[in-house]
């Protein structure tokens, strides 16, 4: 049999060769709340999902996992769920922080000797820990306080008059700038200490209330402030009100709630928060960007990663914004009726 030649046949195949797929590559964050079933950290999520939808292309594709302790605030749950997603092999974390000492010596060293960058959202490391992060973006947390205070102001009574500021941990940056921006705003004085008849203002003795996240233990708080009638509370979370059982345990304070007997103020405006804000069951809520949060980080995450260019400024502040019960349907920039069932999302 006649041998065929080759090169017809090399040319042929030339012709008709099949294109190589490059392989799409992957880019993972991991995003890290104090807690994980909490629908501010929840937000955040959605914000880096968004921003990771919008950037995935035929060659990269990015990814977001969520993690974090599972219902209250827990320094070593929280530890736990950033070495697991180190060991995962995520390319970058977004973190807020709980406990800024611990978090950086049981978990950030790690990260930082694999090179796995950092952002900081909604609560930063302290400034002695930085260098373990690349940005912080989120609130301005000493800011939210001051706002939080000087809308107490109004409710000022003769004489001295008690409030009660409730926190998370005792140990959370973000939380104690927001106590530190309160008492600044009710004294006028940037020492940070308790509050004792500065400017006819005391801190009633049993607070400030620590709550860990614990709804349960948030609400029994609340509910002992309204029954020693202590007239001014502040709660520099959500802590009580992302309670389910909210609406029922205040509803029979309403009219002491309404008649500013007992004026609750509060951060943060989810969409339980701002329902029980239509039916006058707080006063006043000021409200964060979680989702912003998340999609910001998630950009400065993917812009290190893939050009190696830090973010163009350390701290990234989002406003806040303040809801009453007049305005709940646009205090939060997304109309009541959002597809998306929840109000706090931007």
């Amino acid at each position: 049999m006649k041998a065929l030649s080759l090169f017809p046949l090399l040319c042929l195949g030339a012709l008709f060769a099949i294109p190589q797929v490059l392989a799409q590559e992957t880019l993972t964050l991991g995003l890290i709340g104090k807690t994980k079933k909490d629908s501010f950290y929840e937000q955040s999520l959605h914000g880096c999902q968004a921003y990771a939808k919008a950037h995935t292309s035929a060659e990269l594709r990015i990814d977001c996992l969520y993690g974090g302790p599972e219902y209250f605030q827990d320094i070593r749950e929280q530890v736990i769920a950033i070495n697991e997603m180190i060991a995962h092999g995520v390319d970058g974390l977004l973190v807020s922080t709980t406990d800024s000492q611990y978090l950086v010596e049981h978990a950030l060293v790690s990260a930082k000797a694999r090179h796995i960058p950092v952002i900081t959202f909604d609560s930063d490391l302290l400034p002695e820990h930085s260098g373990y992060r690349l940005a912080y973006v989120g609130t301005n947390n000493f800011d939210l306080g001051v706002a939080l205070g000087n809308y107490a102001k109004q409710f000022k009574t003769q004489g001295q008059t008690l409030v009660c500021i409730q926190s998370g941990n005792v140990s959370t940056p973000n939380l104690d700038e927001r106590i530190r921006g309160v008492r600044f705003a009710l004294s006028g004085e940037a020492t940070g200490q308790r509050l004792d008849d500065a400017n006819g203002w005391k801190e009633y003795d049993r607070c400030p209330f620590y709550t860990s996240g614990k709804r349960d233990m948030a609400l029994n708080q609340l509910e002992l402030v309204l029954k020693k009638s202590v007239p001014v509370f502040i709660a520099v979370a959500g802590f009580a009100q992302f309670s389910p059982h909210y609406i029922t345990r205040m509803t029979p304070y309403r009219r002491q709630i309404s008649s500013h007997e007992t004026v609750i103020i509060s951060a943060d405006t989810e969409a339980l928060q701002l329902e029980a804000l239509e039916q006058a069951l707080s006063t006043v809520n000021i409200g964060q960007r979680p989702f912003e949060m998340g999609r910001l980080g998630a950009e400065m995450l993917h812009q290190y990663l893939t050009t190696g260019k830090a973010p163009s400024t350390e701290f990234s502040y989002l406003g806040f914004h303040t809801c009453t019960r007049e305005n709940t349907g646009t205090c939060t920039g997304v109309e009541a009726n959002d597809s998306a069932g929840t109000r706090g999302v931007y």
